[in-house]
Formats: C-alpha cells, sequence, structure tokens
C-alpha cells in the first residue's frame, strides 16, 4: 500500500485560511487515497501529532511558497520527535507563480500596470532569493515583505500598484497586504487544482524514489532547497 500524504500547512487562525487548507487536501484525495491534515505553528494537530496516528511510514508535503525556518529547522524536529519514519519532500515554491498570476489578473492586473509581490518574509536569507525569484518569474517590479524583513510592502507600494499575494490561503499576513494603501491587492492562491496536482507530484516523485530504494533510505531526507 501507498504510504499517507501528510499535508503540512503553516496554521492560521483565520477559519477561511484552515478551510483552504482543508479543501486543498480534498482535490489531492482525489488521486491520493489517504491524506491527512498538519500545520507547523497556531494550529492544531501538529505533526508530530499526525505522524503518531501513522500506521506505518509517511511522506510529508509542505504547502509553503518558501523554506524558511518552519520548513528547514521546525518541520524535520516535529517529524523526528514523532519517532514515525517519513520522508519530508521538497515544499511548493516558485512553481506556483502561474497560480499567482491568474489571481492578479482576477484582482483586475491590466497590462502595464505596476505589479509588487506580496510575501510573509523570513529572516533566512535564501528564502528571501526564493520569493525574489518567483516575483521576476511574475514580472513584479518589487516584493513588499508583511512580516520578518525589509522592505516593507506599505513603503514599495502606491495606489495604483497592482499586488500579487505570495500567501496560500487567507490569513493575517494577507490581511496586512490589503491594508497596504493600493488598490489592487490579489486574493490567496487558495484552492487550485495547480496547487493539488503539485501536492500530488512532490508525493509522486519521493514514493517512487522510495519504492525504488526501499524502506531503509525512508526518513533520511529532509525537504531540499529549490
Amino acid at each position: 500500500m501507498s504510504p499517507p500524504l501528510v499535508l503540512v500547512a503553516h496554521g492560521t487562525r483565520n477559519p477561511a485560511g484552515t478551510a483552504t487548507t482543508e479543501a486543498l487536501a480534498d482535490l489531492v484525495r482525489e488521486w491520493v487515497t489517504d491524506v491527512r491534515v498538519a500545520y507547523a505553528d497556531v494550529c492544531q494537530p501538529d505533526v508530530t501529532t499526525v505522524l503518531r496516528e501513522v500506521d506505518g511510514p509517511a511522506i510529508v508535503v509542505p504547502a509553503f511558497l518558501a523554506a524558511g525556518y518552519h520548513v528547514l529547522v521546525d518541520l524535520p524536529e516535529q517529524v523526528r520527535a514523532s519517532g514515525v519514519p517519513a520522508v519530508i519532500t521538497p515544499h511548493l515554491g516558485a512553481d506556483l507563480v502561474a497560480v499567482a498570476r491568474q489571481r492578479l489578473l482576477e484582482a483586475g492586473w491590466r497590462p502595464g500596470q505596476r505589479i509588487v509581490l506580496a510575501a510573509s518574509g523570513s529572516s533566512d536569507a535564501q528564502a528571501r532569493t526564493e520569493v525574489r525569484t518567483a516575483a521576476r518569474r511574475l514580472g513584479a517590479e518589487r516584493v513588499g515583505f508583511v512580516a520578518a524583513c525589509e522592505p516593507a510592502l506599505g513603503t514599495v507600494t502606491t495606489k495604483d500598484t497592482a499586488v500579487a499575494s505570495w500567501f496560500l490561503a487567507p490569513g493575517l499576513f494577507h490581511d496586512r497586504a490589503t491594508h497596504c494603501g493600493a488598490r489592487t491587492v490579489a486574493a490567496p492562491l487558495g484552492v487550485h487544482p495547480a496547487i493539488a496536482q503539485l501536492i500530488v507530484l512532490r508525493y509522486a516523485t519521493v514514493r517512487e524514489h522510495w519504492v525504488s530504494e526501499g524502506l531503509p533510505g525512508l526518513g533520511r531526507r529532509v525537504s531540499l532547497r529549490q
């Protein structure tokens, strides 16, 4: 039997954010039968709790757009604390730029309008580089952060700026983006078939690698930077 897929989101106190994660999990279940949802922070159940309920090895997919502290430190620690053999796949990252572009178009972006990419921010330099890579692919002129680092979103936007959202789900960070002063602010990436398909791809790639190597390899890899 295939190992369960543990889908890990950041976590938010906003019920709409939690609903988004659950809806994404439902889409993933169209391809993978056993999908569990866990949260790295704020919400329960955490990754350790979910893994301890799993019967056998598992594959953990971080639903994160950059590899900051939660992906590189917190999530592996929670996996180790569970005592369950599990592989952590690469996070989602800049492969979702097309979804951000769609949300920007839906928000009313018009050709020629200046774009700034709104992101959560990170103390990790390479995570910030990942976000800037996503911004370039999107055609954004700048990145503005809503937490943790500079430049702050409000300092790089005007009323006429179109703000693209580099957030997976509604929550505090997207709320801050909507108050940056720009008239055009895209919705979070949200529930989208392309996101579900990428989650399945991350899972399936690791599963096939695990099957080809055998069980001893399971649990010895953590998320790779993209």
